[in-house]
């Protein structure tokens, strides 16, 4: 491990010094960005990312948009937690309105939520192994995690941006099949499992690409913002599902998972752990949806009272905060966004400087970044 000492004399000009440009790649990549790297050798001295490359202006479109429609502008954002990100602008909504949605509803939105979460982080497992050169994990996750995009597809009508849920509860009621199909998966999902662990997880060249690289400590963590999978792999414990329940979260038993690590490897454990946790929540919803109505009843055009309001949740990638300031009409005054993936990236110097170019690619596959979610 680096000390900041060491670190501050690698960031030093040196005449050997060698400049690194990685990206801007193209859209359809894992986003754009571009890294501006200085190399002594092998050794990253100094680690720059650039920004901006994939930018919308998605506050700014959500202050034009109704408070029905703006939300699905956030599918756009970490389009991989899409489901969760719907979920946190319908709640600053419901927020505003004082409005209790239906346990029904409530049931539904943890279910998407989680299996959102496991197809997330099926596409990180099958990248990462992609990334640090094992092909056949990118087949078995995407094998496992396009039955969760057909079971989407099926209710939602979409399998990535689904636009799902709505002020009040979700737009549509669960397809007929939605109960066994999530039986069928978990089944399958449950078999598979050790195939992850025995592909990566126990590969020896595996663990020693991840073991002791890319080291964050507890307290860089917190003090860049750190959130999700990032943040407990180093042992800190900022799980909003456990902290501040949302929409029934309270009701469901399951664990938050910690690694007090620090490394690659941690934050590896985590998702992988987290997974199981997952399918531990959607077993014990799946068979007990409530009866009811899957959406409570508003007005055709919604009117948050003057105010501000804020709701956050836990997405695949860490704490998604929405603040939204009412000035009485029919519109947002202001929006802003609280992305974990922005903060995640901040640590990205922290845990690459002294290390090798080499490991840099580990480095950035354990941050899980998604870039349309930093460029808003």
């Amino acid at each position: 491990m680096i000390n900041r000492e060491e670190i501050e004399n690698l960031t030093q000009s040196h005449e050997e010094d060698f400049i690194l440009n990685v990206g801007p790649q193209h859209p359809s990549t894992h986003g754009v960005l571009r890294l501006k790297i200085k190399l002594q050798g092998e050794k990253v001295t100094h680690i720059e990312p650039h920004l901006g490359y994939i930018h919308r202006s998605i506050e700014k479109m959500c202050e034009a948009s109704s408070y029905r429609n703006f939300i699905y502008l956030t599918s756009r954002m970490d389009y991989l937690s899409a489901h969760m990100n719907n979920q946190a602008c319908a709640m600053v909504v419901e927020k505003g309105l004082q409005l209790e949605i239906p346990k029904r509803a409530k049931v539904i939105r943890i279910l998407m939520s989680e299996l959102t979460r496991l197809a997330s982080h099926q596409l990180w497992w099958a990248a990462t192994g992609l990334d640090l050169g094992a092909t056949t994990p990118f087949f078995v996750g995407f094998r496992d995690r396009e039955v969760i995009m057909d079971i989407f597809d099926e209710t939602c009508g979409s399998r990535l941006t689904m636009d799902f849920n709505v002020p009040g509860g979700t737009m549509f009621d669960i397809h007929p099949n939605f109960q066994k199909n999530v039986h069928a998966f978990l089944k399958g999902f449950k078999k598979n499992l050790p195939e992850y662990h025995q592909l990566l997880t126990g590969n020896v060249i595996f663990q020693n690409r991840t073991k002791g690289v890319g080291y964050l400590s507890p307290e860089d963590a917190v003090s860049y913002g750190c959130s999700g999978p990032t943040a407990r792999g180093s042992g800190v414990s900022c799980d909003i599902r456990k902290w501040q329940p949302y929409d029934g979260y309270e009701d469901v038993q399951f664990n938050e998972v910690l690694e007090t690590e620090g490394d690659c490897y941690a934050r590896y454990m985590v998702r992988m752990r987290e997974m199981e946790e997952s399918v531990k929540i959607i077993e014990q919803l799946i068979d007990n949806i409530p009866e009811g109505d899957f959406q409570a009843k508003t007005k055709a055009v919604l009117k948050l009272p003057k105010g501000e309001f804020y709701s956050r949740v836990e997405t695949a990638r860490g704490e998604l905060g929405v603040y939204l300031v009412s000035n009485g009409t029919s519109k947002p005054y202001r929006m802003k966004f609280r992305s974990p993936n922005f903060s995640n990236l901040s640590a990205l110097r922290e845990i690459a400087v002294g290390g090798k170019i080499g490991d840099l690619v580990a480095n950035m596959a354990m941050l899980d970044l998604v870039i349309p979610d930093i460029d808003r």
